[in-house]
């Protein structure tokens, strides 16, 4: 494959993420105000140039840097809870907050 790419598997607020650097993700809300920086250290997995490093579980010294982009809300979903012929319904709404991160390096 000639076209080599620089990616690496995160786990951040119990999920896990294919990131690259340059581009712009949506996560579950992280700590910190719209234009610092911040340091995800939880890499399972990288890769650089060709070279791909697994961790056990987390590679040792490696570290995503992103900037915090934005912080918002998604769009609102439905929860609907109903037996039939039981009288029974329930009917809530929820907008799960995210934090939108630019990735701008990953150290391996």
């Amino acid at each position: 494959m000639s076209d080599e790419q620089n990616y690496a598997v995160i786990k951040t607020g119990g999920k896990q993420y294919r990131v690259e650097p340059g581009k712009t993700y949506q996560f579950e809300k992280l700590d910190g105000e719209p234009g610092s920086k911040i340091e995800l250290s939880e890499v399972l997995m990288c890769a650089q140039n060709g070279k791909v490093q697994v961790g056990a579980p987390f590679i040792k010294g490696s570290k995503v840097v992103a900037e915090i982009v934005r912080h918002g809300r998604g769009d609102k979903i439905t929860v609907i809870k109903f037996k039939r012929r039981k009288k029974y319904r329930r009917k809530q709404g929820h907008r799960q907050d995210f934090t939108e991160l630019k990735i701008n390096a990953i150290n391996a």
